[in-house]
């Protein structure tokens, strides 16, 4: 059965959405990080995506005390994602309270030490970012394209022991028009063993059934829940 991860995005401690990463279409939600959080886990999920918006388009990881009030005040196994750029900030997101770090430009731009990271922390702690804009692999928030071809991407870090990627189709991310279920079976196709996280375009339950029909591993949401298109509480009650 898919791994459902729910999705906090944060600028200034607050939980935003993006549409197609583009900032100036910010908007800000009610809901504390913090509750949120724990409606989460009162539902019975078990994890939490996060993503450091401020730190994405910055030098550092920015939003890192949001991360340490979440992780506890909560058991959720967080995957924190944005602004890890140096050692100082993956080490600042593990003692924050991350599980998992997401990395993506870093890994277009210093593979080496992206490789670093990997030997040392281990392939269960970092989740390779792939991000897709055109077909090529998108950095710093989406603000840049890069020349990385996204399956090439992937091919090469599987091979280096990568185990978990989390792909955002970056033209369907916030737009609630539905998820790249093609683009996903293309990647699970090429690489089998994967443990593919699906991002951007979920809009409804059947969204989400239709990746699981298709065998992706996990999927990211989060606008959906915060417009309303569907609850934890209905997440819980058909045993997605």
């Amino acid at each position: 059965m898919i791994e459902l991860v729910p999705a906090i995005d944060l600028i200034d401690g607050k939980c935003v959405r993006l549409t197609r990463g583009d900032y100036a279409t910010r908007r800000q939600y009610d809901a504390d990080p913090v509750e949120f959080a724990r409606q989460v886990e009162a539902h019975g999920l078990t994890r939490l995506h996060v993503v450091d918006l401020d730190g994405a388009r910055s030098a550092h990881v920015v939003n890192h005390r949001t991360l340490e009030r979440i992780a506890s005040a909560t058991n959720l196994a967080i995957d924190f994602g944005g602004g890890i750029k140096t050692d100082d900030d993956l080490r600042i997101a593990f003692e924050s309270g991350a599980a998992m770090a997401t990395i993506g430009s870093l890994a277009v731009r210093r593979p080496q030490l992206f490789l670093d990271w990997l030997s040392r922390y281990g392939a269960d702690a970092l989740v390779l970012g792939a991000d897709v804009k055109e077909g090529r692999i998108a950095v710093s928030g989406w603000l840049e394209g890069s020349n990385e071809e996204l399956l090439p991407f992937i091919n090469t870090y599987m091979r280096a022991g990568v185990r978990h990627v989390l792909c955002t189709d970056v033209s369907r991310d916030g737009m609630l028009q539905g998820p790249s279920v093609e683009l996903y079976r293309q990647i699970m196709a090429a690489q089998p063993t994967c443990r593919l996280i699906a991002s951007g375009g979920v809009s409804s339950l059947a969204d989400i059934r239709a990746l699981d029909q298709a065998g992706i591993p996990a999927v990211v949401f989060g606008k959906a829940l915060y417009e309303g298109r569907f609850s934890l509480a209905d997440l819980e009650r058909y045993g997605l």
